[in-house]
């Protein structure tokens, strides 16, 4: 008496790469003897013992249940539409690594009863893959030549390739394929170029680059004696800022102590109009108390020999007036009371 038979037996293990799509076979062959209602679960097998299979989808009585497993909601379905068909296999959409595990597909037809468990393993492809260099680019030094990508199943596998020039790695180079780093020793000004590292594992592959510019050692002496002349310069700059500035305050300051001594009650200067006013007044008085006959002996005094404001008569000076050639005016008409002066004549007698 046959059974019920699944029949999709020959391959138990699948590795798929992250995103994609997987389809876990499940084909089964009904015998006349299975007369019950047909039942179809898949479920994940922990891989802890203690703890309990979680049910992913189920079909049933002619109806789908895929509510059973949050984290594949909406990814899960039957590959056929109509499951009766004998073909109860799952389609599994946008792979994750957390999907990776032991699946089982159970087949139930009373008295018929069958299951098969498949292996899945997610890997994640190589990605964001970056390439540096280590150590001095100069002749005659060691270089290392770094690649390492941030994403990515193991085993990953390093290939440094050249890009450029004779398009072979240089005879003295040494690659590590597993950590990635390429070491140039005593390099030469023939390494320089491009080199390209492809990473590479069984669901994909990723690359990066990086130029390598091998040139001549640096003079050293020259850069911190350029270094020292421009430190010295920016100093000399600084002190003639600060001088400047500390300049510019005290005439400020010099200025504002000049202003503030500056008294408003002290009287200004007397300037030169003045004195001659003053100077010329007293002649006009001593004018006024002359007889006409006295005015003969005057000699008036011209205006441009008007004396300054800093002449000072001596004690006991007197002046000599000598005679006059000019007539004096005739004061009677001008109203004034003639007053005799008393004259002094050349041999000192009072006339």
């Amino acid at each position: 008496t046959r059974s019920l038979q699944i029949t999709s037996t020959e391959q138990s293990m699948f590795e798929k790469a992250q995103g994609e799509k997987v389809t876990l076979p499940c084909t089964f062959v009904l015998s006349e003897e299975d007369e019950g209602p047909l039942d179809i679960e898949w479920v994940i097998i922990p891989a802890d013992n203690q703890k309990k299979d979680q049910t992913i989808i189920v079909y049933s009585v002619d109806r789908i249940y895929n509510h059973y497993y949050t984290p594949m909601t909406g990814r899960v379905q039957f590959a056929s539409l109509d499951p009766r068909s004998g073909d109860g296999s799952l389609d599994i959409l946008n792979l994750k690594s957390a999907d990776t595990g032991t699946y089982q597909c159970k087949v139930k037809k009373a008295p018929g009863v069958q299951s098969q468990k498949i292996q899945l393993v997610v890997l994640v492809k190589p990605a964001r893959t970056k390439c540096s260099i280590e150590g001095s680019q100069e002749i005659g030094k060691d270089v290392v030549l770094k690649c390492k990508s941030q994403e990515g199943s193991p085993l990953l596998s390093y290939d440094w390739r050249r890009a450029s020039g004779t398009l072979e790695l240089p005879t003295t180079s040494m690659q590590n394929r597993d950590t990635g780093e390429l070491l140039l020793k005593n390099a030469s000004q023939d390494y320089s170029g491009t080199y390209n590292c492809v990473v590479s594992n069984r669901v994909g592959t990723d690359e990066c680059s990086i130029r390598l510019n091998v040139t001549p050692p640096i003079n050293t002496a020259g850069i911190i004696a350029g270094a020292v002349i421009g430190i010295l310069l920016g100093l000399s700059l600084l002190a003639l800022l600060v001088f400047c500035c500390c300049k510019k305050h005290r005439d400020k300051k010099y200025e504002k102590e000049v202003h503030h001594d500056i008294r408003e009650d002290v009287p200004p200067p007397k300037s030169r109009s003045s004195t001659a006013r003053s100077y010329i007044g007293s002649n006009r008085s001593s004018l006024g108390s002359m007889s006409p006959s006295n005015m003969e002996g005057y000699t008036k005094t011209p205006y441009s020999q008007v004396p300054s404001e800093d002449f000072e008569r001596t004690p006991g000076q007197n002046q000599t007036f000598a005679p006059s050639k000019v007539a004096a005016p005739n004061l009677s008409r001008m109203g004034a009371v003639p007053v005799m002066i008393p004259a002094q004549s050349k041999d000192g007698s009072i006339v």
